[in-house]
């Protein structure tokens, strides 16, 4: 029997936001990097689910971003129509918003689709 109650998880992915703490461990610059190996988003001509691994490295200043939001954030994208360009620029974007971080990457390496394989990267830098 179908209900119509959302979920715990879908009610959880839809309010998240991307959040931050302080870097503690600020006497040193240090890399950190995060690997999303199920990330999903759909192709906004076709509607079919486009999968890709996106990896995530920066080296914080001030910020480093809180776990649980990035895997909330990150499974927002599930349902929307996005371009695979789009979708990691978006990321990065934003998480240069929160973060403003030294440097960041966001590497969106999807899968082959129509005999095509696709690796977009976005980096950002801040001004020393």
């Amino acid at each position: 029997m179908e209900s119509d109650n959302v979920l715990y998880g879908e009610q959880a992915i839809k309010n998240s936001q991307l959040e931050r703490f302080s870097n503690r461990t600020l006497v040193r610059r240090y890399t950190i990097e995060f690997t999303c190996p199920e990330f999903t988003c759909l192709c906004p001509r076709s509607g079919f689910p486009d999968f890709a691994t996106v990896r995530i490295t920066y080296v914080p200043d001030q910020w480093c971003v809180e776990l649980k939001s990035l895997k909330l954030y990150i499974n927002k994208f599930r349902d929307q129509k996005i371009f695979h360009e789009d979708v990691t620029n978006k990321i990065l974007e934003e998480l240069v918003q929160c973060l403003d971080p030294w440097e960041i990457s966001v590497v969106g390496d999807f899968n082959v689709r129509g005999n095509i394989k696709t690796v977009i990267t976005s980096r950002h830098a801040k001004s020393k």
